[in-house]
């Protein structure tokens, strides 16, 4: 629910196909950059004219979604004037030299705006909290499989700061299960390395974790993807757990799931397959409920109104075509939240627009079983990341160098060396 189905937002490049088209040489070969502002939003959008073999290659790079290298078919290309689109969906950018920039027009399904790009590649963003080596601990490479999906799942255990193989007393474990569309160890988007930084952060305070790519990402392989579900990726993160367990190297096995993994958290818990779980903005409402509501906050957040019912939502295409979202809108966590019998810490924070903190942090506060060791908590000012954000929407997560609160790592830490 990060990246792969926020259904509303107008420009979806990071989806885009196409096939690029060449020219002969032109004095506008090189890089250009620009934001593209609608309602409320803006978005970077970078062109690049590339010499290759004798011919300029276009391509298109939308930072702000994480996606680049996006072909661009060419309509016009001369020393002065550039004519781009991508058919697949509608979109064309034509403009022309003036001043020493791309003065032109962005349009889309009807929708023309004004965009006007700058010589030059957009410079990365900093990421202050990534980890550097070396590090103070000791790191695995590990493979486990699910058999019943033929998946084999490849992650990187970390052992904690100090880890003795022959002390009596065993580190904590946790497993991280990423959110939906397929994600590597690091949950790695827009530069941001949330679960390395997690990883790193719990190594320090003496917490052991797993964290492996997602079905036919990085190194695992194997596995059904085209019509996989949240109970199929259930099922690789049981073998996660198992695996774990399987090596006797530790005291408490445990799940920390982000946004649908923390779907899949309580789908586990109420299987009692875990000693404790984490859920990072996970669901507490039924998917098509919390799709819509994500949906018209969005909207709302770019100045357009939120009018998004259930039943529009079940009626679009994507849903029809797609099995992820048949089971997800269809799916109603309640049941195995109020089963879930192993202490919990659900969070979430305020200016989340993709999992809302008011409907579904609500929602899983009424229904978790009651526990002193449970704890529920918003953090005022984070995003769906957990990021100190201005608006909350998916557009600021790229421009933000912040990956993840300094709080919430203290409050996991904090909790996790509380349970007994």
């Amino acid at each position: 629910m990060r990246k792969k189905y926020i259904l509303s937002l107008l420009i979806t490049l990071a989806c885009l196909t196409g096939q690029a088209q060449v020219q002969p040489t032109s004095a506008l070969v090189g890089s250009w950059n620009g934001k593209l502002n609608f309602g409320s939003m803006s978005l970077t959008l970078v062109l690049h004219l590339e010499q290759a073999d004798g011919y300029v290659v276009a391509t298109l790079d939308s930072p702000d979604q994480g996606a680049k290298g996006i072909p661009a078919k060419k309509e016009y290309l001369s020393d002065d004037s550039v004519a781009v689109n991508v058919e697949s969906i509608g979109m064309t950018y034509r403009a022309g030299l003036k001043d020493g920039k791309l003065v032109g027009k962005f349009m889309q399904n009807g929708m023309s705006l004004p965009l006007v790009l700058t010589r030059g590649d957009v410079p990365e963003h900093k990421r202050p909290q990534k980890p550097q080596p070396p590090y103070p601990y000791t790191t695995k490479e590990v493979t486990f499989k699910n058999e019943k999906d033929g998946a084999t799942l490849a992650g990187t255990l970390t052992y904690p700061v100090g880890y003795d193989a022959q002390a009596k007393k065993k580190p904590t474990v946790v497993l991280f299960v990423s959110g939906s569309g397929l994600q590597n160890r690091d949950e790695e988007l827009m530069g941001h390395s949330p679960f390395l930084v997690i990883a790193d952060f719990l190594a320090r305070q003496g917490i052991a974790s797993l964290r492996y790519d997602d079905r036919t990402v990085g190194a695992s392989v194997g596995g059904d993807t085209s019509k996989a579900t949240t109970e199929d990726y259930m099922r690789d993160a049981q073998a996660g757990i198992e695996f774990l367990r399987s090596q006797k190297q530790f005291g408490k096995v445990g799940l920390l799931g982000h946004s649908e993994g923390g779907a899949i958290a309580f789908l586990l818990g109420a299987r009692k397959k875990a000693d404790f779980l984490i859920s990072l903005a996970g669901p507490g409402v039924k998917g098509d409920t919390l799709l819509a509501a994500q949906n018209n906050r969005i909207m709302e957040l770019s100045g357009q109104p939120g009018k998004v019912t259930t039943a529009m939502l079940r009626q679009q295409p994507d849903v029809q075509k797609t099995p992820w979202l048949q089971w997800f809108i269809n799916y109603d966590p309640s049941a195995d939240i109020r089963n879930t019998r192993c202490p919990v810490f659900a969070l979430n924070g305020d200016r989340d627009c993709q999992v809302i903190s008011s409907q579904n942090l609500t929602a899983i506060q009424r229904l978790l079983p009651k526990s002193k060791q449970n704890l529920v908590k918003e953090y005022p000012g984070l995003n769906h990341l957990f990021q100190h954000s201005t608006t909350g929407l998916p557009a600021e997560y790229a421009s933000i160098e912040e990956t993840i609160s300094p709080e919430v790592l203290d409050d996991i830490s904090r909790w996790l060396h509380s349970l007994k």
